[in-house]
Parts: structure tokens; C-alpha cells; sequence
């Protein structure tokens, strides 16, 4: 762990004062990607030659799932990838596969849906609020928990399906869950338990995202928490529906980010800088005037060597709508963020609200002092690596001061937030704090 000399520079925010970046140490590189639409900073980086201007070549490559991804950053076989914003963390602290993994760039804000079958939803509407014909949003959990109990009185089991373990999906999945009064489960890894599922009201399980609309059809899963495409695939395809999206959960939350190990990092300055300078740059091209690029990105982002869903499907969510049931169409036009409220910028906060969540569900079983949350976060989040990076776009005159967040500033937490769905102030200065205010989650000295 760093020390807190070590932690308090990572934290108090960088100068602007950057040396020239040199040539890339290793410029021919292999990058993986999940088929998600959030990938699309690492296929317009492609696309419009952000990586050639930097002296890199790139292959992208997508990967099977999760866990693939990571196993094969942490051997070397990729250079890098796409990861969820939890994976760092994760693997950092020993969750699962321990390695030294580092983010210098958040990929995107929001993008997430919780969807469920047509059965499910059926059920569900006559605790919903409507106005008109139309369901009042957010729609709460607490309309779900009907329909758990049902299930349990005859037996069975309710169960949703997310992506993986330290993904955003599953927290997410659990907060809306717990929100409404229903308990999606502990870990205990300690005792050797790492289903998730101890007490659990809602059973949830691991299905890698493009699987989820066939697994759901199949009755398997009754739900889940997944990215787009495939929450707007259940609508194209009829056979469920989205009932709220991660925005509504909270608003402007983190995603995913870009993440390479330590040592890759340590030992490849340069590329990495350039790696961030590319990524930066495709990031504001998705977002710049007002999203007029969408378009374009949908058409790259359908094609097979990227996502490889249909146009009509992706388009739905990223440029600037959403729909829920068939025909209920809103306007959601934060649903996707690459770039606008500094997005990309890795704040500390960001990892310390993953960390608060992996800590109430049971992926760290016992208590830590908030600054060990700190320490964590500074470690694994670098904004000082970033700041290098975005400096030397504004010096040469790509991009501007004003794109990006006061780099000898504080930088501590995520601005532009909205209130997260239960009404619960994140205070990530105080993690503890914040973590003891939950009705439902480990809290204190509890263990699971």
C-alpha cells in the first residue's frame, strides 16, 4: 500500500508543469474490449487515427468475458483493456485474482439498465405508479418485492443475472435492490463463499452481457443489470422490459475505465501517456457539440469487429434516447457520457463509492479505516497520470484548458452528481459514515 506521504501528492492534484512526452516505448500493442457500447473510446481511437497520430499500433480484441479480460491483462497478453471500474480494485486488494492494476482514464459515465422478463413486469404494474398509461420513473424495487415474495412462497428461487462479481451491474443491481427492501446477499470470502447469495431475497448470478437476452428467454434469470446493447435488445426483441436505467439509480455514476497493471505502467511511460492522449481525444470526439457524432460512433459500434449489434438497437441509447416498454420512448440524453463533465478524469471518489460497496456486500469481510478507503483509491486511480497526459494535449494546442478539471486543484471528488436513488449522501471523505447509514449491508465491525 502507499504510503500517505505518497497518497496525500496522489490526492492534492498535479502541476501543470509537464516535460515533453517521448516517443512510445512499445508502439505495436494489443487491447481488449467487452462487446459493450461503452467500448466505443477504443474504437473511435481507431477509427479516426487518434492511436496513428500517437505513434501506436493497435489491435483490438474482443474478449470472451470478464474474467478472461483480466486474467489475460494481468499474463501480458494484452496490453490493456476495457474493464469495469471495479476490476482494479478488485484485483489491487485481492478480491478474486490479486495483481496491481492502475486506471489513469474513466471511460464513460452511466449506461446501464436493470431489465426484466415480460412475466416479471406483468406482475410488477400494479404496484407502479402511472400517469396515464405510461409508469411514473424511477420506478422503485419495492414494486419487485411482490413479486419475490411470491416466488418464495411457492419455492422458488428469484433470480437476476449481472456481469461479474466487482462490476458496476452488481452493485448497482444490489443498491436498487436494497432500496426497495430487498436483500440481493452476502459474500463471504473468508469462509470460502463467493456466490453473493448468503440471505439473499434475490439470487443473482454471472452471465457475460451479450448472453443476457437468451438466458432471461430461457427462464433461467428473471432479470438482470447489464450495458447496452442488451437492455434495448430485450425491446427489439420482445421479450422483456428495461425498468430503470443507472442514471435514475444515480445520476453522472462511473462506469468503466481504461486499466493496464503497475508494472506495464512503470515500465512503459510513454505509451501509456499516449495510450490516455488517444483515448482522451476520441472521448471528446464522442461528445462534442452536443453529440453530433453519434451517429457516426452507432455505425462504427454496429459493426462486428466491435459490438456487433444492429444500428437500430445501439442508436436507441446512444444518441440521447431510451426505451422502456415497446413504444415508450424518453428522452434520457445523459444515458451515455464520454467526455462532458470531465468524465474521463479517474477521481478518487469514484473508487472509494466501489470499494464502500464491495465492503457492505462482503467482498471485504471485515472493517477498514477510512484511510485505508484513501489510500486505495489513490493507489489505483491516477489522476496524476491523467493530468500528464491532458496537460500535453492542451500544449499542443488540441485540446483546451477549460475541457478538463483544475489539475492543481483538489480533484478529490466527482462533480455533477446527482442524489442516488435512496436519498443517502455519499460522503467519500468519511466511508465509514457513509456505509453505517444503509438499513440493509454489513456495517461497523459486522461480519458475514
Amino acid at each position: 500500500m502507499v504510503g500517505t506521504a505518497v497518497t496525500v501528492a496522489l490526492l492534492a492534484g498535479t502541476s501543470n508543469a509537464q516535460a515533453e512526452i517521448g516517443p512510445a516505448e512499445k508502439p505495436d500493442l494489443k487491447l481488449g474490449f467487452i462487446k459493450l457500447t461503452d467500448m466505443a473510446p477504443l474504437a473511435v481511437a481507431w477509427e479516426q487515427g487518434f492511436f496513428m497520430d500517437e505513434g501506436l499500433f493497435v489491435e483490438l480484441e474482443a474478449q470472451a468475458n470478464w474474467k478472461v479480460l483480466l486474467d489475460r491483462v494481468i499474463t501480458g497478453e494484452l496490453d490493456g483493456a476495457h474493464m469495469l471500474a471495479g476490476q482494479p480494485l478488485g484485483a489491487t486488494i485481492g478480491y478474486g485474482t490479486q495483481a496491481n492494476i492502475i486506471t489513469a482514464f474513466s471511460m464513460d459515465l452511466n449506461g446501464n439498465g436493470i431489465t426484466v422478463s415480460n412475466a416479471v413486469w406483468q406482475q410488477m404494474q400494479p404496484h407502479i405508479p402511472h400517469e396515464g398509461d405510461k409508469p411514473v420513473h424511477p420506478i422503485s424495487a419495492s414494486a419487485l418485492k411482490p413479486v419475490v415474495d411470491a416466488s418464495r412462497e411457492q419455492g422458488e428461487r428469484f433470480r437476476m443475472g449481472m456481469v461479474f462479481p466487482v462490476s458496476t451491474h452488481n452493485y448497482e443491481l444490489r443498491y436498487w435492490l436494497a432500496a426497495g427492501g430487498l436483500n440481493p446477499g452476502y459474500y463471504a470470502p473468508q469462509r470460502g463463499d463467493t456466490s453473493g447469495t448468503l440471505k439473499a431475497d434475490v439470487h443473482l448470478s454471472v452471465t457475460p452481457p451479450p448472453q443476457m437476452p437468451a438466458t432471461m428467454e430461457a427462464g433461467t434469470i428473471q432479470g438482470y443489470c447489464v450495458g447496452e446493447p442488451w437492455n434495448q435488445q430485450a425491446v427489439f426483441k420482445g421479450i422483456g422490459v428495461p425498468v430503470i436505467t443507472d442514471y435514475e439509480i444515480w445520476p453522472n455514476n462511473p462506469e468503466k475505465v481504461f486499466g493496464v497493471t503497475e508494472t506495464w505502467a512503470e515500465q512503459y511511460p510513454n505509451t501509456h501517456l499516449r495510450l490516455l492522449r488517444a483515448l482522451i481525444r476520441a472521448a471528446h470526439w464522442l461528445d462534442e457539440n452536443n453529440n453530433a457524432n453519434r451517429e457516426a460512433a452507432v455505425e462504427i459500434l454496429a459493426r462486428p469487429t466491435y459490438v456487433g449489434a444492429d444500428a437500430e438497437v445501439i442508436a436507441n441509447s446512444m444518441t440521447g434516447t431510451f426505451e422502456y416498454e415497446k413504444g415508450d420512448v424518453r428522452d434520457v440524453p445523459d444515458f451515455n457520457v464520454f467526455f462532458r463533465y470531465h468524465a474521463t478524469y479517474p477521481y478518487p471518489s469514484d473508487a472509494i463509492w466501489y470499494l464502500t460497496q464491495m465492503r457492505r456486500w462482503g467482498q471485504i469481510p471485515e472493517a477498514k479505516p477510512d484511510d485505508w478507503y484513501l489510500e486505495t483509491a489513490a493507489r489505483v486511480y491516477r489522476g496524476d497520470i491523467y493530468a500528464q497526459a491532458a496537460q500535453s494535449l492542451i500544449d499542443d494546442g488540441l485540446m483546451q484548458a477549460s475541457d478538463f478539471p483544475d489539475f492543481d486543484g483538489d480533484n478529490f471528488a466527482r462533480p455533477y452528481q446527482g442524489e442516488l436513488i435512496d436519498g443517502i449522501a455519499f460522503t467519500p471523505r468519511q466511508p465509514n459514515a457513509y456505509i453505517d447509514q444503509f438499513a440493509i449491508g454489513l456495517k461497523g465491525q459486522e461480519t458475514p
